[in-house]
């Protein structure tokens, strides 16, 4: 599994001079926020932990002005260049922090897709590329990317006018690339990927999501509104025993977990629409004193690992340890989150920015549904079956 995010942050943004005023051009202020700390949220949202930042000559600004912007579990690494070096050039100053595989990112630029995706379906040829590929009406100003079946086949320049595909600035990349940088400065876009495309090692895969590139004042000012409406997203909330796994009766260890047939799928499926997915879970075997805390918060755990290896995710898993008359001790108790309240329904309302005209439920006890109702979201009674089914057709209900 890859766990790595390398991002390109040392850009001058030579086009914006009057906005950067000697800021690097990731870390502008977009929508709140410097925009490289929207990009690390955005893919820790997806599990992502270790990131490694190539910042060219501004480490001193990277470090003053992203703490307390960024997921409080992320753990940053900073690569500086002695001199100006390229794109390729920055990778090989990197190299020996580089994991063998890992994804590299642009820093200023925002693609929304399932990045645990690209990870998947890779090819049975050798490969050294993956590339995130999005089709625009217009390649004038990226440049177009030629496909053969998976396979890049080349590149056209800039001054293309038409549709087509281009390079969405997410890569997943094997180490090995470096052994093409052979000068300073060296482009990985000019020098590197032209002479991998010639190897046949370089693969694209089109993603339909939001995408920007702030390189513009004209795209800097248009994200400023664009980002914060492409935060906001509907969510889907499941519940977990019944619904994602088998309900024998008070899981809480993975050999007691058991997945329904479609849910790891619907997961994808939802992540691929750019759904958030909960799991909100009564988890009254804590009160009852049959298992800890810790022991559920590691079942979640290797859940969303289990998921990775399927390239899916769940965003947060809420649930109440409480009961109101069974066990002992302070989680004995009436509650407002224990279903059917809708306390952590509501909890994440408050946590994160959710379209909740947009959002739904999926459990399969009438508490379930009835927390949805109090929370304000539509609720649906999963009676089993294939759950990717379930979800394709109250998505596509929806539309």
């Amino acid at each position: 599994m890859v766990e790595q995010v390398v991002i390109l942050a040392g850009g001058e943004g030579r086009r914006l001079k009057g906005l950067s005023q000697g800021i690097p051009k990731p870390l502008l202020d977009v929508a709140g926020k410097p925009f490289v700390a929207g990009l690390i949220n955005e893919l820790a949202r997806f599990g992502f932990r270790d990131f490694l930042l190539l910042v060219g000559p501004f480490q001193i600004p990277f470090q003053s002005l992203l703490p307390g912007k960024i997921h409080p579990e992320v753990n940053l690494q900073f690569v500086s260049e002695p001199c100006p070096a390229g794109t390729a050039g920055a990778l090989s100053y990197a190299r020996d922090f580089l994991q063998p595989e890992f994804l590299l990112v642009n820093g200023d630029s925002f693609f929304d897709f399932n990045y645990l995706d690209l990870a998947l379906n890779l090819p049975r040829e050798k490969w050294l590329m993956k590339l995130a590929l999005r089709f625009v009406d217009d390649t004038n100003r990226y440049g177009a990317v030629i496909l053969d079946d998976t396979k890049v086949a080349g590149f056209l320049e800039k001054s293309r006018v038409g549709s087509g595909f281009i390079n969405g600035g997410v890569y997943l990349m094997k180490r090995e690339i470096l052994e093409e940088v052979r000068d300073l400065p060296c482009s990985l876009e000019n020098d590197v990927l032209p002479r991998l495309v010639e190897r046949s090692v370089v693969f694209g895969k089109e993603y339909k999501g939001n995408f920007i590139d702030i390189g513009t004042p004209e795209d800097f000012h248009r994200s400023q509104s664009v980002l914060r409406d492409w935060r906001r997203r509907p969510a889907v909330f499941f519940d977990r025993d019944g619904v994602l796994n088998q309900d024998t009766g008070y899981v809480y260890t993975k050999e007691k977990f058991s997945w329904l047939g479609g849910s790891r799928e619907a997961i994808h499926y939802l992540n691929g629409l750019g759904y958030l997915v909960f799991v909100v879970t009564n988890q009254a075997g804590i009160a009852r004193g049959y298992y800890e805390i810790d022991d559920v918060i590691c079942l979640h755990d290797w859940i969303n690992q289990e998921l990775k290896l399927s390239g899916a995710h769940v965003d947060k898993f809420y649930f109440c340890p409480h009961h109101p008359s069974a066990g002992q001790g302070s989680f004995t108790r009436s509650c407002a989150c224990r279903k059917p309240e809708p306390g952590m329904i509501l909890s994440a309302f408050q946590e994160w920015d959710i379209d909740k005209r947009k959002s739904f439920l999926i459990g399969d006890k009438n508490s379930d549904v009835e927390a949805a109702g109090r929370a304000g979201i539509k609720g649906h009674f999963f009676k089993g079956g294939d759950l990717y089914s379930f979800v394709r057709d109250v998505v596509e209900s929806l539309n």
